[in-house]
């Protein structure tokens, strides 16, 4: 039997850094599909498959991407944003992050994701990306559609 779920496209860009090294930055940019195969399931526990593509300059050129959002504004106040990535150099890579989200500045705090990229457990660069309110909130709204899984 399928059930409903949902999904959507989102796209952020911003840059990165490396940690201990500040003259060592680059862009970085996700384009991702989330999607919850239900829409039950995703009132109880807030997750999204998260599938896409990153660009992160000099470390990964657009690979794919897998992991999950935690969706959850009101109760918990975040977005919180989990995915692996292998990089240029064959090597595994994780990025965990959020959008810490203030009802009084909500337009800031739910187009900003600051995160961290790790490998091997360490970590390696901070990051800070924005999703472009003026660009890409008409697709973004317009990429929210019903999904039968």
């Amino acid at each position: 039997m399928k059930r409903l779920g949902f999904e959507f496209h989102e796209v952020m860009s911003g840059t990165y850094q490396l940690v201990g090294q500040p003259n060592q930055h680059g862009d970085i940019r996700l384009d991702c599909k989330a999607a919850a195969g239900s829409v039950v399931q995703h009132a109880r526990d807030g997750l999204v498959e998260l599938t896409g593509t990153l660009d992160m300059e000099n470390i990964a050129e657009d690979v794919p991407v897998s992991g999950w959002i935690e969706i959850k504004p009101v109760s918990k106040k975040t977005l919180r944003y989990e995915f692996s990535f292998t990089g240029n150099d064959g090597q595994p890579y994780r990025f965990a992050g959020q959008k810490d989200v203030k009802f009084l500045d909500l337009l800031r705090t739910m187009t900003t994701l600051v995160g961290t990229v790790t490998r091997g457990g360490a970590e390696l660069a901070t990051a800070t990306l924005r999703f472009d309110v003026r660009a890409d909130l008409w697709p973004f709204l317009m990429s929210w559609k019903p999904a039968w899984r």
